[in-house]
Parts: C-alpha cells; structure tokens; sequence
C-alpha cells in the first residue's frame, strides 16, 4: 500500500484517515491525547477487525463522559445541557 493515493487505501480498507494539515499543529495534542486514552482499552497492535461494533460504541460512549479538567471536571454533556438551558 505504500505509495499508493490515499482514495484508494481508503476504499481498499474501508477506514477513512484524517491528517493533519501542516498549518493546523495545534491539533495534534487532542488526536495524541485521544490515542493514549484508547490505549486504556486497546493495547498496542489490537486487531480492530476481531473488536466488536457494540464494544467500540460503548468506548466511545465511555470517552465521551468522562469528566474534563477543560470543562471544570464535569462531563462535556453536562457542560453543553447547562449551556443549552441557559439559552431557552
């Protein structure tokens, strides 16, 4: 697959990449951080195929209620609902 355009490694694998444009680094820290915390439940060299769609939506939906210092250690949800009611 080296060397081969990125349309058709997408269509061969059936993944769509996400790079980072070069004058967009500040990026790079959340992918990082998002890969060490997938690391929590996926070690290194996991066969994503053997991973089970259910397993991975449950990760996600783990990773997307966990407390965030950014957000005064309290869920993004929590964050958005308090923002949302305060506009009605």
């Amino acid at each position: 697959m080296k060397n081969e355009p990125l349309e058709s490694i997408t269509a061969e694998v059936g993944v769509e990449f996400y790079f980072l444009p070069p004058h967009q680094t500040w990026e790079m820290g959340t992918n990082e951080n998002t890969n060490g915390l997938l690391r929590e439940y996926y070690t290194k060299g996991c066969d994503f195929g053997k991973v089970s769609e259910e397993d991975l939506q449950e990760v996600v939906k783990d990773l997307n209620n966990r407390p965030r210092k950014k957000y005064g250690y309290q869920k993004r949800c929590t964050c958005f609902d308090n923002s949302s009611a305060k506009k009605k």
